[in-house]
């Protein structure tokens, strides 16, 4: 879908975070990645409860990209029995406040258990009317496009019958707005094959806080930096 019509001063409906650092934050403390990686995931609520006060009607969180498989085995096996041991309680809490969970992303490479887990923690909320918060997990921006264009040859569309709307259809993001503002952590500069095609118009702002200290001052922070920029779409403002 299109960006909202953002102008200066106002509040982004859609925030997308790049949630980076976890590792180094850990390293710095003397602990091992994965204590990182702990503190990342408890940061999640403190972050998403701050952007529910400031009025964000949608916020997608980049927990694990189709490029992490890559990374030792220890690390990554560590993180999804974290995932797993976390996920029901933490779809609990995001229940009681009206959160509604959606996957963005692969399921097909998560182990029966995991993959059900996250399939009941999306159902528990499904009905829930707050915030819609996303968590891209096995997700990537090429294999997300790559993935509509199968099914777009699958459904045998005409060239003439194509068209953006038609093809954000097939997208894991069908059905929400573009994001606003993307929000990268750990002083890193670059969009990572993190929503490629949603991503075409949104205001960009990097900190170099790691993920485990971006707390309500460094929410705040982005949002005020997002207040000040003129959206002006490739057009022109009079």
């Amino acid at each position: 879908m299109s960006p909202s019509s953002g102008s200066s001063n106002s509040c982004p409906q859609h925030v997308a975070i790049i949630m980076d650092g976890n590792g180094r934050w850990a390293q710095q403390q003397g602990l091992p990645r994965l204590e990182g990686h702990r503190a990342g995931v408890a940061n999640i609520r403190r972050v998403t409860e701050a952007f529910v006060r400031d009025g964000v009607r949608y916020l997608t969180l980049f927990a694990f990209s189709t490029e992490n498989w890559g990374r030792p085995k220890q690390e990554v096996r560590g993180l999804f029995r974290l995932l797993g041991q976390v996920i029901d309680r933490e779809a609990k809490f995001f229940h009681t406040k009206g959160i509604k969970l959606r996957h963005l992303g692969r399921l097909d490479s998560l182990s029966a258990t995991l993959r059900t887990k996250v399939e009941k923690a999306v159902g528990l909320t499904k009905d829930n009317q707050g915030m819609i918060l996303n968590v891209a997990f096995d997700y990537g921006g090429r294999a997300e496009i790559m993935a509509a264009v199968r099914e777009l040859l699958i459904r045998d569309l005409s060239p003439q019958e194509l068209t953006e709307d038609i093809f954000e259809r097939y997208l894991y993001t069908a059905g929400l707005p573009d994001p606003d503002l993307i929000i990268r952590t750990s002083g890193e500069l670059r969009v990572s094959n993190f929503l490629l095609w949603q991503g075409a118009y949104s205001e960009f702002y990097f900190t170099a806080a790691f993920w485990p200290d971006f707390d309500e001052k460094e929410v705040s922070a982005a949002l005020k930096a997002y207040s000040q920029r003129q959206r002006r779409f490739g057009g022109l403002k009079a």
